[in-house]
């Protein structure tokens, strides 16, 4: 290796003249680019006899680290490099050609840095297996010669115009790997017994959400009794969101559910249920009223356990279904929706209804059914609308007397127009 001797540096700087200062750069590049090809055929050497033979290291990269007071992440690229110029020899002696010689010569005049050797070395990564080797030779003699005088963007433009020469068809078309979307949703119990909801959604299962839920939340409109949803917009979301979950726990191929609504762990008195009156309590960690409890019998799966005035389980009742599947298709073709006068909600958005509750010995057959929807299913069990089955086997409703004081019975006509 030649030796390389160190410009003359000014004495005064700022006397120095713009040419000067200039051949002054130019000169101290080369002469650290000469200097770090020079560093790189040592580092190859040391690569070649063992870094662990000659200094104990379990690697050149680490021994560099230590000997240059580097960190292994700085140190790696170097020797990585440093290898890629210069040949190096195996294990059994044999020798490892370099894989950019050319390259290596140019870096070794001090005319190109690490930053073009990197991006030559990238480029010829690309170069397809099967190339020939006088191909991939010239190819990378190429871009050696080019380096002498371009810059990054030339060598990208001519990285382009190899790979077209080398590989006129381009790499095989496939699918790029979808991006896996940020999705996070938290669910917690608060102390009050309200469950807070909380979540963050990437940009295209956000819009389908709200599209979901707008679609839910309209206002409903003003029923032939002239009374206006007065629900507030977060309120209608609310309800938008049960709406939607029950259509997700009422599909047939939901797991653990098979299309039934729900199913409901009910601990309560026997007495309450029938009557309405106190608390049940929910799935072992919510509670709900006796009233609540018998709503949500009408149409789900309820493992009922029955306690005596002391408090203690008499009978852990067995799995019961209410309503079957069966019996659900025919309730939607005869009530075509929410059978409420004046609703428009479709069968998939309804309950089936108990109008004699089957706490009281009302059974469970299409003479007792009737489909409503949440709205209106809880406004049967909570206010003083009534219905009853008529003698041509449709559901009829009688209002209260605040609204109808002659309580004429009245049917939904909508679904039948």
């Amino acid at each position: 290796m030649s030796e390389t001797v160190l410009p003359e540096l000014p004495q005064e700087l700022w006397r120095a003249g713009k040419l000067e200062l200039a051949h002054g750069v130019q000169q101290f590049l080369q002469v650290m680019r000469v200097a770090s090809a020079g560093l790189g055929q040592f580092l190859a050497e040391v690569e070649s006899r063992g870094a662990k033979d000659l200094y104990g290291y379990g690697s050149t990269a680490a021994w560099f680290a230590d000997v240059a007071r580097l960190s292994r992440g700085e140190a790696g690229p170097i020797v990585k490099r440093a290898i890629a110029l210069n040949p190096t020899r195996a294990v059994d002696g044999s020798e490892v050609p370099a894989v950019a010689p050319a390259t290596a010569a140019v870096a070794a005049e001090g005319v190109i840095g690490e930053h073009r050797i990197e991006q030559i070395l990238e480029i010829l990564k690309k170069i397809p297996a099967d190339t020939s080797v006088e191909d991939r030779e010239s190819a990378e003699k190429i871009l050696a010669d080019l380096a002498r005088e371009a810059g990054p963007r030339q060598l990208a433009d001519a990285e382009a115009n190899l790979l077209a020469w080398l590989d006129p068809d381009g790499n095989e078309p496939k699918d790029p790997e979808p991006k896996q979307p940020r999705r996070e949703v938290t669910l917690e119990r608060r102390r009050d017994g309200f469950w807070k909801l909380t979540g963050l959604l990437d940009d295209e299962l956000g819009a389908r959400t709200a599209a979901a839920l707008e679609a839910y939340a309209k206002p409903r409109p003003v029923d032939e009794f002239g009374q206006a949803d007065l629900r507030m917009k977060c309120e209608r979301l609310g309800d938008a969101w049960a709406e939607l979950l029950d259509l997700a726990i009422a599909c047939p191929d939901q797991p653990g559910t098979s299309g039934y609504r729900t199913l409901v762990h009910v601990t309560i008195g026997l007495e309450e249920l029938k009557t309405g009156i106190g608390k049940a309590c929910l799935d072992f960690v919510g509670s709900m009223t006796a009233r609540e409890a018998r709503m949500a019998a009408c149409d789900c799966l309820m493992l009922p356990v029955v306690l005596n005035a002391a408090g203690e389980p008499l009978d852990v009742g067995r799995l019961r279904r209410f309503v079957t599947p069966g019996q659900r298709r025919a309730l939607n073709i005869r009530d075509h929706g929410c059978a409420f006068p004046g609703c428009h909600r479709r069968p998939k958005n309804c309950h089936a209804h108990h109008i004699h509750h089957w706490a009281d010995g009302g059974p469970t057959d299409l003479r007792n059914l009737v489909l409503l929807c949440g709205f209106h299913h809880r406004l049967i069990h909570h206010g003083d609308w009534q219905v009853h089955m008529a003698t041509d086997g449709l559901p009829e409703f009688i209002p209260p007397q605040y609204l109808d004081p002659l309580r004429r019975s009245r049917r939904n006509t909508l679904h039948r127009a």
